[in-house]
C-alpha cells in the first residue's frame, strides 16, 4: 500500500510547476488575459474600375486648351533684310526658311536672306544661299522629298492612291516600286502630317490665351 507521503510529494511538485509555469507565462492567477480585438476583414469595393488606358488624356494641343498652365509665347521675329540692288531671280524663295541652327533667321518665313543658285551636280533641286548665316541648303529640305531619287510625280501619285485606299502591294506593282519603299514614303508622310498638325494646334492655343 503506498504511503501517504508519496501524495504530499507528488501535490507539492504539481504545485511547484504551476507556480513556474505561471511565472514564465507572465500571467497572475485570478486575472484574465484581455482577448485581442479581431481586425474587420477588408472589404472589396464592387464598383467596376475604369481601363487605366483610358484615364490619360492624349498628348494633343488641341485637347489641352482647358489647362492652366499658358504656353510660351513664341519667338519673336528678327527684323527682314534691306533689299539689295542685285536683279530679282526668277526663282521664288518665300516659300523656303534657313535650316542651320547658328542662323538668326531660322524657321522664318519671307526675310529676304534666301537667294536660288543652280542644279549641284546636274540634280533636279536647286540650292540654295542664306546670306544671313552664309549657309547652303537644297531646296528640298525639311520635306519628304529631301534625299529622294523618285521623282516628285511618282511620290504624290503613290501617296494619293494610299489616301484613296489602295493596297500598299497593289500600288507598289502599279507604279513599279518597292513595297518598303513605299511603306517608307508612308511613314514619312504620316511624321509630316504629325508635325503640321501639331504646329496649326500650338499657334491656335496660344492666340487663343493671347485674347
Amino acid at each position: 500500500m503506498v504511503s501517504h507521503l508519496v501524495y504530499y510529494q507528488l501535490a507539492l511538485l504539481a504545485i511547484i510547476w504551476l507556480f513556474v509555469m505561471l511565472h514564465l507565462t507572465g500571467s497572475t492567477p485570478g486575472r484574465t488575459t484581455p482577448a485581442v480585438p479581431a481586425q474587420p476583414k477588408r472589404k472589396r469595393s464592387t464598383e467596376p474600375k475604369a481601363f487605366a488606358g483610358l484615364t490619360h488624356k492624349p498628348h494633343c494641343a488641341l485637347c489641352e486648351r482647358e489647362t492652366s498652365e499658358t504656353p510660351p509665347a513664341p519667338p519673336q521675329r528678327p527684323d527682314p533684310l534691306p533689299p539689295t540692288h542685285r536683279r530679282p531671280r526668277p526663282v521664288d524663295t518665300s516659300r523656303h526658311l534657313c535650316p542651320h541652327t547658328d542662323c538668326d533667321d531660322r524657321g522664318w518665313l519671307r526675310m529676304n536672306n534666301l537667294r536660288a543658285h543652280g542644279h549641284p551636280n546636274g540634280g533636279p533641286w536647286r540650292q540654295l544661299h542664306c546670306t544671313a548665316c552664309e549657309g547652303y541648303f537644297p531646296a528640298p529640305h525639311g520635306t519628304i522629298f529631301y534625299g529622294k531619287q523618285a521623282a516628285v510625280e511618282r511620290i504624290v501619285h503613290v501617296l494619293a492612291c494610299l489616301a484613296e485606299g489602295w493596297g500598299m502591294r497593289a500600288t507598289a506593282r502599279v507604279f513599279e516600286v518597292d513595297a518598303n519603299t513605299v511603306l517608307h514614303w508612308l511613314i514619312e508622310a504620316a511624321e509630316q502630317l504629325r508635325a503640321f498638325s501639331r504646329y496649326l494646334g500650338f499657334q491656335e492655343q496660344w492666340a487663343l490665351n493671347v485674347r
